[in-house]
């Protein structure tokens, strides 16, 4: 692939976190407190920047991804096989419990669309299997560039036509935390910073770029996750001027949909369950993937062994199975999100103890421990308010 690419793994990246997770805490963060939580949006964009863009320097310049330098973190052998270990339950615990919010999120737009229960649910998996069996990589990269394109411009325009008041959306970001926002805010970080994106970025790079690509890299991480950002901002935006003075509980695909209706009108509900359901679709393929490249990077197996697709297929029934556990949907998508952002912490500290074995940049280490402190500021902001 070479240097003329435009559009490389950041976009991959982006597409992941642009899913069920994102479209509803980001709609419930601004129904419930309207602009109030932009900051935490723009924030855990920065972070996504700094942490990916270490995982993917480190592999480019190591010429190994994440996974597999975990096992070479220090000389004793014993010692690394724990260090591994620990990673691993946390990166595969996040995309299990990120899997969940991904086939319920399907599920619920298309269960909008036409109600037959459980049946989508089945679809849904099946799907997501079939891709992940057939391992056509750049098949599914493409398909995943397009929705977060498609995404990007159903809410931007929508956020742009309701005229939001701009000194109330720039109060937003500000930093403060409304009464019981606490949860939403977690979310929000853990739907953005997705732990097990970390590693699947330090994978990807390898297949697209090598070590003199690096400035390249960096833009292109750059331009995707200020898309994402873009999306997520204008989903919340749009969100808080359908809900927020209203008091509109969203409870359903159905309710979160008539933020599009400024736009859309009579086919906002349709267009945005069809959106739900294919950013559903798409990290229900992004995540069991990543959780297989993890644990085949300790193992020793490749993307196209039989270890592999073991691990993904499991994954993905364990989000079908998290939709009989009789959580509401929406509750679902959003405790996905809070496992993925408490979890977070834990695979930062991994990823700097992996890349600063190597890396001696002051400043690199710099901004990895400002964005260690500020991940821990949110995560733990529960307990000191």
């Amino acid at each position: 692939m070479g240097k003329r690419i435009k559009f490389g793994p950041g976009f991959l990246i982006t597409a992941a976190f642009i899913g069920p997770g994102t479209v509803t805490s980001a709609s419930l963060a601004g129904a419930k407190f309207g602009y109030a939580l932009l900051w935490v949006i723009v924030l855990s964009g920065i972070l996504t920047f700094v942490l990916q863009e270490m995982a993917g320097r480190f592999s480019l310049r190591e010429g190994t991804d994440l996974s597999k330098a975990l096992l070479r973190t220090t000389r004793i052998k014993a010692l690394n096989i724990a260090f591994a270990t620990l990673a691993a339950v946390a990166v595969i615990g996040g995309a299990a419990a990120y899997e969940a919010g991904n086939i319920t999120g399907a599920f619920i737009g298309l269960d909008a669309l036409y109600p037959a229960g459980k049946l989508w649910a089945v679809l849904v998996s099946a799907v997501a299997l079939l891709f992940l069996w057939g391992g056509r990589y750049r098949g599914i990269e493409l398909f995943l560039m397009v929705l977060v394109a498609l995404m990007s411009v159903a809410f931007v325009i929508t956020a742009v036509k309701t005229s939001p008041d701009l000194t109330s959306v720039a109060s937003g970001f500000l930093p403060h935390f409304p009464s019981r926002s606490y949860a939403l805010a977690v979310a929000l970080l853990g739907t953005t910073v997705v732990p097990y994106n970390l590693f699947l970025y330090s994978s990807v790079v390898l297949k697209r770029w090598n070590r003199e690509d690096l400035p390249l890299m960096r833009r292109d991480l750059a331009l995707s996750i200020f898309v994402g950002i873009i999306i997520t901002a204008a989903i919340l935006i749009t969100s808080s001027a359908a809900f927020f003075r209203s008091g509109i509980e969203i409870n359903s695909a159905s309710t979160m949909a008539l933020q599009l209706k400024p736009l859309l009108g009579k086919l906002a509900t349709a267009s945005f369950s069809l959106g739900l359901f294919a950013a559903g679709l798409s990290s229900a393929i992004t995540a069991p993937y990543a959780a297989a490249w993890v644990l085949g990077g300790l193992l020793g197996f490749g993307d196209r062994a039989l270890g592999f697709k073991l691990t993904s297929t499991a994954l993905v029934l364990f989000g079908f199975a998290c939709l009989f556990l009789g959580i509401k949907p929406i509750q679902l998508i959003v405790i996905a999100q809070i496992t993925n952002g408490l979890i977070l912490p834990v695979v930062v500290l991994f990823l700097g103890i992996s890349v600063f074995k190597k890396e001696k940049s002051p400043l690199q280490l710099l901004l990895f421990l400002l964005s260690l402190l500020l991940v821990l500021f949110i995560v733990l902001s529960k307990f000191w308010r």
